[in-house]
């Protein structure tokens, strides 16, 4: 198999589109559908499926039975190819959300990336939760970051960071007062991002009781576009209000309601069959991200091994 046929399916199962497919490996779409065809030639299996005269693509039964074998041989292939470099590089890909991505870590991979003393490769992705729990299991990636502790029977979970949750005001229309109370928001103008499933059910009970919330978003660039409308507000966890406030000018506030805000964590998963070199990568980004957390003031929960 060919490690571009492989990346080129993996990638079509995460747009599900053909044209946005060739847009991020920066092919033509023919070179995507003909990547594919050779994939499929040599399993002797059709993967996926589109309706003629359609770009996006369906999974097939057997599309979806090769998903994991295929991350699993994309990870084998780049260890593989690791081995080629110079020096005594380790190798470690990192799964976050995206908001831990963008607000959180984001320096922390500059850091590194720039410190030739680490000595570490990092190939560093974006999914949900639930796909990074699965991309874990499966060997697919080799340390994942994220909100929700579930129990995986191959899976270590550690919590690493908690952190407070903040008012977000856009400027101008911001109601004054270090803690403000959430009666005194206009819910017309309210930019929400679900966390986790504990937030998501305080706010239910504390902030909209029942109503619709007027914008919903998955992503923190939205998030960042638009709490710059006047009178926009929202609710977020400590690093990314800082990171709002310093790419926007927003007002940060403690809220008051009759309950406050569960604190966000984050937690650490890694596959408990880690290999001992993907221990020594882990343990070298763990340190430098002890070292991140604590310049930045967050609280880092994770043992120090």
């Amino acid at each position: 198999m060919n490690i571009s046929d492989i990346e080129t399916f993996l990638m079509l199962v995460r747009t599900r589109n053909i044209t946005k497919t060739a847009e991020s490996l920066y092919v033509s779409q023919p070179t995507v559908s003909h990547r594919l065809k050779l994939l499929e030639n040599e399993l002797g299996v059709v993967l996926l499926s589109r309706r003629k005269g359609y770009k996006k693509v369906e999974l097939t039964a057997k599309g979806e039975e090769f998903v994991p074998i295929a991350e699993r041989w994309l990870a084998l292939m780049n260890e593989t190819m690791a081995l080629q470099t110079t020096g005594e590089f380790h190798r470690l890909s990192i799964g976050c959300t995206n908001t831990l991505n963008a607000s959180s870590l984001a320096e922390l991979y500059r850091r590194i990336s720039i410190n030739p003393d680490y000595r570490l490769n990092m190939k560093i992705t974006t999914h949900y939760s639930f796909q990074i729990y699965e991309l874990v299991e499966n060997h697919g990636l080799d340390v994942g970051f994220v909100f929700h502790n579930l129990h995986f029977k191959n899976i270590d979970s550690e919590p690493v960071l908690r952190e407070k949750m903040f008012l977000v005001q856009e400027a101008s229309g911001a109601v004054p007062g270090e803690r403000v109370p959430v009666e005194k928001l206009d819910l017309g103008r309210e930019v929400c991002l679900v966390w986790e499933t504990n937030y998501q059910i305080w706010h239910d009970q504390n902030v909209t009781k029942g109503r619709p919330v007027h914008i919903e978003v998955d992503i923190y660039d939205l998030l960042e576009e638009l709490i710059r409308v006047p009178g926009a507000w929202t609710i977020a966890p400590a690093s990314v209000a800082y990171k709002l406030r310093e790419r926007t000018g927003a007002v940060i506030s403690r809220i008051s309601s009759r309950q406050s805000p569960p604190d966000r964590t984050t937690y650490r998963i890694v596959h408990r069959d880690m290999s001992e070199s993907k221990r020594q990568a882990l343990s070298v980004f763990e340190t430098v991200m002890r070292e991140y957390f604590a310049e930045k003031g967050w609280e880092y929960l994770g043992s120090n091994h």
